[in-house]
């Protein structure tokens, strides 16, 4: 006896399924309700649309790290379902911007159309900075590169200083966001970041240099952000998405056609938009992407940072883990937590 859901023709052909999981999400688009992304965005279009007209300067000048373009519109009434009857907008250094955006391999229609995102390095990509003013309130706002990915889901964060702190989940993030990890959470998770020995180097010489730089410039307090991508979870919540083809679909794939445009499924990396990713090695415990860079790279080593550093010292009688310590040391400390991060070659092979 049949089952209720089966065929009463046993030559029926059987229904293909696709999946839904990889397609590429959709740009927010921001409207009246959010004035300040709004006018950003605006600006942003303008900005670019007004630096199309004018050369590349053959090199950087020091006035080009002063200038700045301004803008103050005055529409009333028009377009104000979509924009603020009156607003500025102003632009910091424009031309040393867009020479950054040339060097990190941003071209201008791809950040005009999603301010969003190539350089080796593992420092953040500054694309832009603007302020925007709505209702004689300003607003700073630095566009920086994605370090995650806006096709390989995040699964796991940590926020990685080489100190001995663990981490308090916000109400936001308890209710909301994914959770950022701490040093300690990580210790105590066992967890390890499994690339084969060739890509470990590659990461390690980045941060050596990445390091340095900070070093000489008394920058201390960094981050190394860490996303995990576990590709074999997210096999199993793609096949959770599958639905049937439309009899359309069923003729594009027999055609050829619908092959032709395949995304790129679980654990597939784009070189040229995940910049800060880096696949486990074969035959590591999990498949997995890992996403690594550089945060928090603003703070420097100043007198206050002096004056708490001295203040700990005597409350720790010098021990204890500090995070307002020279840049020296805390780049020693940072860098040789990272490099426990991996796990041994042999183990990742």
């Amino acid at each position: 006896m049949s089952s209720p859901g089966a065929s009463s023709n046993p030559l029926a052909p059987k229904r293909k399924t696709k999946k839904k999981h990889f397609v590429q999400q959709k740009v927010e688009v921001f409207r009246g309700s959010d004035p300040v992304l709004s006018v950003l965005m605006w600006g942003v279009n303008h900005s670019i649309n007004d630096l199309s007209q004018v050369p590349v300067p053959v090199m950087l000048l020091p006035d080009d790290f002063k200038a700045s373009t301004k803008i103050k519109v005055c529409n009333h009434l028009f377009n104000k379902e979509n924009l603020p009857g009156q607003f500025k907008f102003k632009e910091y250094c424009p031309q040393v911007f867009r020479n950054l955006r040339e060097r990190f391999g941003i071209d201008d229609a791809d950040y005009q159309h999603i301010a969003t995102c190539h350089g080796s390095t593992l420092l953040p990509h500054f694309l832009a900075m603007y302020r925007v003013t709505v209702e004689s309130e300003d607003t700073y706002l630095l566009a920086m590169r994605n370090m995650f990915s806006r096709r390989l889901h995040v699964h796991r964060k940590y926020d990685l200083k080489g100190s001995l702190v663990s981490r308090e989940a916000s109400f936001k993030e308890k209710v909301k966001e994914l959770p950022t990890y701490k040093d300690t959470d990580f210790r105590n998770k066992m967890q390890k970041v499994y690339v084969s020995g060739e890509e470990k180097s590659k990461v390690m010489e980045k941060l050596n240099r990445d390091i340095d730089f900070l070093v000489r410039m008394r920058i201390m307090d960094y981050s190394l952000l860490l996303g995990i991508h576990d590709a074999e979870r997210a096999e199993r919540e793609a096949e959770d998405e599958m639905e049937p083809f439309t009899e359309e679909e069923e003729e594009e794939e027999e055609n050829g056609a619908a092959g032709s445009l395949r995304a790129p499924g679980p654990g597939e990396v784009d070189p040229h938009v995940d910049v800060y990713a880096v696949q486990s090695a074969v035959g590591a415990p999990q498949r997995e992407v890992y996403f690594m860079g550089l945060i928090d790279v603003l703070t420097q080593y100043d007198t206050k940072k002096k004056a708490a550093h001295a203040a700990r010292a005597v409350k720790h009688g010098g021990g204890g883990e500090i995070s307002a310590v020279p840049p020296e040391q805390y780049a020693k400390r940072f860098l040789e937590f990272v490099a426990k991060i991996f796990a041994s070659d042999a183990a990742a092979v």
